[in-house]
This record gives C-alpha cells, structure tokens and sequence, in this order.
C-alpha cells in the first residue's frame, strides 16, 4: 500500500484521489483553500487538508505527490516535498505507473498550439480503422480514468506542465506539433519549456514538424531511430508532406495518398498540420491509408478553434477564442484576408509585437478588449496606423456584444470578423469557452440574424 499525498482537486487531481483510494492506497488530499471539490472527496480518501501551504504534517505522513497541471517547479510544496525526498509527478505519470501489463497502448500528441485539434482528429481516424478508443488527458479527461477501461488504443494530449512531471510514461508514439514562447513563468526559460516537450519521445516512434525549426532542432538529439517528420511541402523520403492537394504518406517503399487538403476541417493551413500530424501517428500505428481519409470525413471540430459560425450581411464570422497566444492567433490570421480583428485579454508577458506586424496587411480594421487592450493598441498605431481601431474599455463579460457591434460596423462583404485574442480570458470571462459563447451569442443578435455557414 503506498502514501500519497494529491495536490488540488480539479479533474486532474480528483480523479487520481479517487483512482488511488480504490486500489486501497491512504490518500491525503490538499488544497489551498476549503473548497466543494475537497469536500466530496473526503468521504473517499485517508484525509483532506486544506491552508497551510506547504502542508509540512501532511508531506511528512506521504512517499509520493501527486500535483496539478498549475503546480509550478518552483512551488513552495514541490520545493518542500523535493526537500524531504518525496517523487513528485503528474496525473498522466500516475495513469501510466497505474496500468495494467495489458494496457491500451498510448499515441500521444504535444505542442504549444493545435494539440486538442490534432488529437480528436486522430481519436477519429483510429475509430474510423475500427478501433475502440477515446481522446484523453489535457483535452479534459484524467487518463486514470481510463487505463483499466476497454480500449484498443488511448490517444493523448499531453501538455508541457503534464510533461515536465513525468518520469517514466512512454508512449507507443510521440508527436511535437510546434514550438512557440508560452508558460515561461511556470518553467522558468524556454530551454526549460522546450526540454519538457522531448518527454514525448521516450517511446518507439518519434514524430515531428519539420517546418518548425525549433522542433527540428529538438529532433535532432530525440533518442532512438531516425524520426519522422511532416512537412506541408513536398515530402521527401521518411516524411508525410502535401502533393498535389492531397495528404502523401511517403515513409514506406512509395508514396501513398491518403486524403484530399480541401476535407480537413477547421480550415487553415495550421490545422493541415494537425492533419498531417494525426496521420502521421495514425500510420506509425499501423492504421490502413483508407481510415484516414474515412476518419476526416467523420471529423467534428472542437468548439471554439477556428470555428466558423455564420454569415451575417456577407461577413463570415470565426470563433477562435482558443486562440490564447500570438502563435495561436498568427496561424488563426493567416486563413483570411481581409479580417477585423477582435483581440485583446491576458497577455502574460508575451511580445505580440511580430503577430500585430504580421497581421497589419490584412486588417481591415481591429476591436480590442480586456486588460492588455493598451498594448495592442499602441503596437497597431506603430504598424498599422492607417487601420480603424476601437478600444473597448468596459471589462464585464457583455463588452463582447459591443466588441461585435463594432466589428460588424467595420466589415465589409467579404470580409472576416475574426475572434482570435492572442491572449487568455480570465479578466473578463470564465474561460475561453466562455468568451466564444459571448462572441457567438452577440453575432446571433446581429440584425440580419446569421446566414449559413459556407
């Protein structure tokens, strides 16, 4: 029987307390606060401790912790729990030491941006080759609750914070999407970040993006074989690459089309690499070329991720509120022309000054809201002074319905009205979620009332 201590009780946290006392371990949760989500574990576990931070009686009665995604390095509990010796890992490490000889086996994704896309777009191929499987981790489902479950195979989002925390997990197949400056607070440099990233890769395959020179640096020193990369160019030998409208497979003795471009939705040709992407882990599975095709057909998007919504007066209107950083956004901007841009939120120290100079041409004009309004604003005047600019300056959730107003007045037919904030939403909404449903619902109210989506 092993001493655990679990930090936090979001869906990470509770369900490896949960997952842990039903094997018959003693279970200390922690928060930092009374909370609803320490109460209905209590009935569950050993213990409940909330307030002292670090909890030094709990991390003395515990041989492992257990933290959230949030828990930082530099932590006082993680610096304290290192101080006395204790192993500190991550939800998915525990999911992995948890699973039994004959378990699933993991393909899992990372990256700065496009991980959610690119694994529910995998989850869909690998059910269109008939396998049982689900889409899991950082999109919002705690892999302990699945590696006892009756699946064929697990395809899972892995985030860097997941990643940093890890020690042993080994996935069949590890991809690395892309790397851009983001969570430098919580690693401290982007070495630190980008060495978190490689952890994907201490499986068999290891898969790449060859058009991301920070990855292909990476891969350079990835142990094992040779990797595989993706490219939206030409594909060379080894590499899954474009050719001719069409995604080509061209690892093998010859060059294999799998898919038209023009069927990978959401469009962008960020998400032809998450296509590209998801193929490639697909592949390296084993999945035949015909389930990738079948597996596009079937594809959903995930809400709020370059999401067209409607067409009002000709103006097409796109929610990608997931748009949380300047990379994010960057590849969100470069799937139209001309946009109005409806921007602003959390910066977080992040330079957005090369986004606003990149997205400067195709502006017909931009709207800017939350906390780091101002310095938008000031770096649109510097690269794009002749383009219109409002600047909404109430901070409630409903700014976004005068966010909209002011777009639509800007838009021609034509045109997009793109939400895509560079930035996170918690100074004015829930979450992102939140703010795409706000930016949907103020488009319904538009006077034209939406069109169909094209």
């Amino acid at each position: 029987m092993g001493h655990y201590l679990v930090v936090g009780t979001g869906i990470a946290g509770a369900g490896a307390a949960r997952a842990l006392a039903a094997r018959g371990h003693e279970v200390i949760v922690y928060d930092r606060v009374e909370s609803d989500g320490l109460a209905a574990l209590a009935p569950l576990v050993t213990d409940t401790v909330s307030g002292e931070d670090p909890p030094r009686e709990a991390l003395a009665r515990v041989d492992e912790v257990v933290v959230s995604p949030g828990i930082p390095p530099h932590h006082p509990l993680v610096l304290a729990a290192q101080d006395a010796g204790l192993e500190v890992y991550s939800e998915p490490e525990l999911a992995w030491r948890l699973r039994p000889a004959d378990a699933a086996p993991w393909l899992a994704i990372t990256g700065t941006n496009g991980k959610t896309t690119a694994v529910t777009m995998l989850a869909s191929i690998l059910t269109a080759a008939g396998l049982k499987t689900a889409a899991l981790g950082n999109i919002g489902t705690p892999l302990v609750d699945a590696v006892t479950a009756d699946y064929d195979v697990l395809a899972v989002e892995l985030s860097s914070q997941q990643l940093h925390w890890s020690k042993q997990l080994s996935p069949r197949v590890g991809a690395l999407l892309n790397l851009a400056d983001d969570h430098l607070s919580w690693h401290g440099d982007f070495d630190a970040y980008s060495h978190a990233k490689t952890a994907i890769w201490r499986g068999d395959v290891h898969i790449g993006n060859a058009d991301d020179p920070r990855v292909s640096a990476l891969l350079k020193d990835a142990p094992g074989d040779t990797p595989i990369t993706f490219t939206l160019g030409e594909p060379s030998p080894g590499q899954f690459g474009v050719r001719d409208g069409k995604l080509v497979d061209n690892t093998g003795t010859a060059p294999v089309a799998l898919c038209d471009v023009a069927a990978i939705r959401p469009t962008g040709i960020h998400n032809v690499a998450n296509a590209l992407a998801a193929t490639a882990v697909a592949r390296a599975f084993g999945v035949p070329a015909e389930a990738v095709a079948a597996g596009f057909a079937s594809y959903v998007p995930e809400p709020h991720r370059n999401v067209e919504i409607a067409t009002v007066g000709g103006v097409r209107y796109v929610d990608d509120s997931k748009g949380t950083n300047p990379h994010a956004t960057a590849a969100a901007i470069e799937a139209y022309d001309p946009i109005v841009w409806i921007a602003g939120g959390q910066l977080k120290g992040v330079d957005v000054e090369t986004l606003v100079e990149r997205a400067a041409p195709r502006l017909r004009g931009a709207v800017l809201l939350g906390v780091d309004r101002a310095i938008l604003a000031g770096l649109l005047a510097k690269h794009a002074p002749d383009v219109p600019v409002v600047t909404i300056d109430r901070t409630d959730p409903e700014a976004m319905t005068d966010a909209v107003t002011a777009a639509a007045a800007m838009a021609r037919p034509g045109d997009t009205v793109l939400l895509s904030p560079a930035g996170a939403s918690y100074d004015m909404f829930t979450g992102y979620p939140d703010r795409g449903r706000r930016f949907a619902a103020a488009v319904a109210e538009l006077d034209d009332g939406p069109g169909p989506v094209s």
